[in-house]
């Protein structure tokens, strides 16, 4: 009985290897392509734990990069380099000489191994390098393989049209890459996603390299003079060194190399000289920089308060907004304002967009005031002011020129929906009374030639040369009412895309304690049960009927402010 009982649990182990090698087989073949030769085999349990996380992109654990820094000559035609972000994006850069029409009829896609495709969208253009980009999703069947390539950019076609590609190069990650540059007289800026990972930890620069040139093994490599969260600053480079077609061209690559690991870190990041803001208008004393994605509706009310209480310019970092953000920018600029826009689409940059702000506007800002589209400063001393003035904002600064303050700082006051269930028609001003009764984290106003040159910041303040020091004002003398907590229709929005730097991704649970989350939200974007009426504990309407007697637009009968014109 035994025997038979063996002999039975033999052939049926047998059995479900030979059917199971079965399907193998016919799945390549229903699936597959020639290109599938390229993919690698994964274990059943690592085909579950894929399918079984969301945004995978963002958490998945990191293929070790190699040293190659792509050559701009060994890829497809057109010439690309590609970039997957989260949620499976991936965004196609094309080089300046790539012909890619511009036309807006024109249709175009992702083809990625497995002749597999995806709609590819135009983006937007690099400003100093003249590239153009698109994005496309990597499709949901070919997710689950390794390596990821980067795909081809085409006219779109029938699948029977298609030109063969062969795919060798990997897809760059975006959790470990050079994504951006900026040159000073003295030095290199450039910023590098994955190098220095904890917070407050940073690798010695002694350890690090800047790399120029497309070719890895022939660049120029210069020190690396400051290394801190994702800013590495380093010295010029001799250019003498280097193939004469890239001088030319002005197509020098740059990079950071990791010297005891002996590896270079992939790179879209190009060398370009230096740039600044025009210089043909005279220093503003006191500008204002907020990185921003899709606000343009915010906007408005924004400029037009700050600029009245004293803001002579603002420079909005554009996290790769896709609303009628420009649109806005050129009405306020015909109006008389002076509002200019840095592509900055690095998903998850805040600290770094500003500490490239703090280096791109030196030469034409003083102060720098570093409120968010959905902050506005106010002070309770200009409660009984009937009008408002240019001066507000800079009676809070150091009127002596022997002043130490490199900085100062403003406590902020964090406003729940108010009862309101969508945005409010007169602004965010007007329509969010209700507050949190504790003061939160604060807001700064710096002095650039303060700034220390690692241009490390907290996300809303800087560290700062010796001999400067902070100034913590009280919440008698100036706040920011920080319109945090929307209306769920507009707070939903901030779910999927928060330019926060510690809460990656807010479906997932690192991290729980963070005040960029919300109170009680939890980790998925599902309205919480009375959520209209959270986060109230103190009516406060001072800014409203300030701003009311400020703005309001007379002889209309909506009540219609100055930013609704």
């Amino acid at each position: 009985m035994a025997f038979r009982f063996r002999i039975d649990f033999c052939f049926a182990f047998v059995s479900i290897l030979v059917l199971a090698e079965c399907y193998l087989h016919l799945y390549r073949n229903v699936r597959g392509s020639g290109e599938d030769l390229l993919q690698r085999r994964l274990s059943l349990r690592a085909r579950w734990d894929e399918m079984s996380r969301p945004h995978y992109a963002v958490r998945e654990e990191l293929v070790r990069p190699s040293r190659h820094v792509s050559s701009l000559r060994d890829s497809i035609t057109p010439t690309t380099e590609s970039v997957l972000f989260p949620d499976w994006e991936v965004l196609i850069i094309v080089s300046p000489e790539g012909e890619v029409s511009s036309e807006s009829g024109e249709d175009y896609q992702c083809v990625f191994h497995n002749n597999a495709t995806s709609p590819a969208r135009p983006a937007w253009v690099f400003p100093f390098t003249k590239r153009r980009t698109f994005k496309c999703v990597i499709p949901r069947r070919i997710r689950r393989f390794r390596p990821y390539f980067q795909p081809a950019l085409t006219r779109a076609a029938p699948a029977k049209q298609r030109e063969i590609h062969s795919f060798t190069r990997e897809l760059f990650r975006w959790t470990f890459l050079a994504y951006e540059s900026l040159s000073t007289q003295n030095d290199v800026v450039l910023f590098v996603k994955g190098v220095n990972n904890r917070q407050g930890v940073n690798r010695s620069p002694s350890q690090l390299r800047c790399v120029f040139g497309n070719d890895a093994t022939i660049a120029v490599r210069t020190a690396v003079t400051t290394s801190s969260q994702e800013v590495f600053r380093c010295r010029h480079p001799d250019l003498r060194a280097l193939p004469h077609g890239e001088i030319e061209n002005e197509r020098i690559k740059i990079s950071l190399e990791i010297s005891d690991e002996n590896r270079v870190v992939p790179s879209v990041a190009y060398y370009t000289p230096m740039r600044t803001v025009a210089t043909l208008e005279p220093k503003s004393q006191l500008c204002a920089s907020t990185m921003i994605y899709n606000a343009a509706k915010f906007l408005k009310e924004w400029v037009v308060y700050h600029s009245r209480i004293g803001v002579e310019k603002f420079i909005l970092y554009d996290n790769g907004s896709d609303d009628e953000l420009q649109t806005i920018v050129e009405e306020l600029n015909q109006d008389g304002f002076n509002v200019k826009t840095v592509l900055w689409p690095w998903p998850k940059t805040q600290e770094a967009g500003f500490s490239h702000s703090a280096i791109y506007a030196k030469d034409t800002c003083k102060w720098m005031m570093y409120v968010d589209v959905d902050e506005f400063v106010f002070s309770p001393t200009w409660l009984n002011s009937s009008t408002p003035s240019t001066k507000m904002l800079f009676s809070l600064l150091p009127n002596k020129p022997t002043s130490n303050v490199g900085q100062i700082l403003i406590r902020c006051n964090e406003f729940g929906p108010s009862n309101q269930h969508s945005h409010p028609v007169h602004g965010v001003t007007q329509g969010y009374t209700c507050r949190r009764r504790a003061e939160q984290r604060h807001k700064s106003v710096v002095l650039l030639e303060a700034v220390d040159s690692s241009l490390v910041n907290a996300v809303h303040h800087f560290g700062l040369k010796e001999g400067f020091n902070g100034k913590r004002l009280s919440l008698s003398q100036v706040v920011v009412n920080h319109y945090k907590y929307q209306a769920w229709s507009e707070f939903k929005a901030k779910f999927r895309r928060r330019v926060s730097a510690y809460v990656v991704d807010w479906t997932d649970e690192a991290n729980p304690t963070s005040k960029d989350r919300a109170p009680g939200l939890g980790f998925l974007p599902i309205e919480p049960k009375g959520w209209a009426s959270k986060f109230c504990e103190v009516n406060d309407e001072r800014l409203k009927m300030v701003t009311q007697r400020w703005f309001a637009i007379p002889w209309t009968s909506e009540n219609k402010m100055a930013w609704e014109k």
